[in-house]
């Protein structure tokens, strides 16, 4: 089994990292994983707030209203 090759990073601008390592050769084929040693930051918005965000119209402002729009159409189509 390989030992690992434990490495600390700081994400630099356009969220990347750079790993320079002497230990492995120019082609070798390794394995990467990124454990944040913090938690991860966020824009601190729920989904909703970022719907609400985009703005445009809504065509329904309730989920009683889906509901009745949704029993409209199942009562049509079984006329």
């Amino acid at each position: 089994m390989q030992t690992p090759i434990h490495l600390t990073a700081r994400v630099q601008t356009g969220h990347k990292i750079e790993i320079t390592t002497p230990e492995l050769s120019e082609g070798d084929t390794v394995e990467v994983y990124v454990l944040p040693s913090g938690p991860m930051t966020t824009n601190g918005r729920t989904a909703l707030e970022i719907i609400e965000s985009l703005g445009g119209h809504r065509l329904f402002s309730s989920p009683a209203e889906v509901e009745r729009y949704v029993g409209e159409e199942l009562a049509a189509w079984d006329r």
